[in-house]
């Protein structure tokens, strides 16, 4: 309206047409650097929310732990209802639900998704980002029974789906989604698009830190198997040492009344060795 006051101001003092068109414009330019001004300072603030996403997806060593906050940070940025992420089973060839954020729907929360099937499908089959701002209204989808009743069940309109790809692998899907219809900027596809980038890093991380644990899991398993086994051998050598001992006390060969086991048995075997005649 600030904009607006000076042309209304010298319309109604009656200023010549090109003073009303010069101010006219002048509104517009400021309108536009306006716009100019805000997109930065939202991109500027969209890139320092994103920097502080990775920031606190790195020091996350959990895998729950990074796709919980993935849901979490993308729900945020974007200002949604839902956040939920997919990841792909490649035994049974679909995507699962894995985590959500905002989610009421128990149905929901359990949902698989064949390839091709609904928003989430096409996006892991074609590992392409998807927007629709209403999703049963949309022809692109093909629908699915077990879909659609979830979906309604949550009460989603508008949903974005943007692909997670690690090392060229599809590994799952990304969403963010409105209960109300709503269009998605190209600059919102973006940000998640972005979020979903690191997001992929961070689970490629998690995994490798789950799989050194496992190893070294398996590695302190072995290690104390081993360590019994052993134990167990001393004990036996043990027990054998002893048992000797008690055989080669009683009445024996050598003079000693306790020889080692060496010189008993080398004075055994000269007493008892044939002479040879001469």
């Amino acid at each position: 309206m600030e904009y607006e006051r000076p042309v209304l101001r010298a319309r109604s003092d009656g200023s010549g047409a090109e003073t009303v068109a010069a101010l006219e414009n002048a509104k517009l330019a400021a309108l536009r650097v306006r716009a100019v001004l805000r997109d930065r300072q939202r991109r500027e603030s969209e890139l320092s929310a994103l920097f502080e996403t990775a920031n606190d997806l790195a020091g996350m060593r959990s895998l729950d732990q990074v796709l919980r906050a993935i849901v979490e940070r993308a729900r945020h940025l974007l200002g949604t209802d839902v956040a939920y992420l997919t990841l792909s089973d490649p035994e049974a060839g679909d995507t699962y639900m894995r985590v959500t954020s905002g989610s009421v729907s128990a149905a929901f929360q359990r949902l698989r998704l064949a390839p091709g099937k609904g928003l989430g499908g096409l996006v892991a089959s074609t590992s392409l980002p998807y927007v629709t701002a209403n999703y049963f209204a949309d022809p692109r989808f093909e629908h699915a029974e077990n879909i659609d009743t979830a979906v309604r069940e949550e009460g989603l309109v508008a949903i974005l789906g943007v692909p997670l790809r690690m090392n060229g692998r599809r590994v799952g899907v990304l969403f963010a989604a409105n209960r109300r219809e709503r269009p998605f900027a190209h600059s919102e596809v973006a940000l998640l698009s972005s979020l979903a980038t690191h997001a992929a890093i961070a689970i490629d991380n998690a995994n490798l830190i789950d799989d050194t644990r496992r190893a070294l899991d398996e590695l302190h398993t072995v290690n104390e198997r081993l360590q019994r086994h052993t134990a167990s051998v001393e004990r036996s050598a043990a027990a054998h040492d002893r048992f000797t001992d008690l055989v080669l006390g009683g009445e024996g060969c050598g003079r000693s009344p306790r020889p080692s086991r060496r010189s008993w048995a080398a004075r055994c075997a000269f007493t008892t060795a044939p002479r040879t005649r001469w």
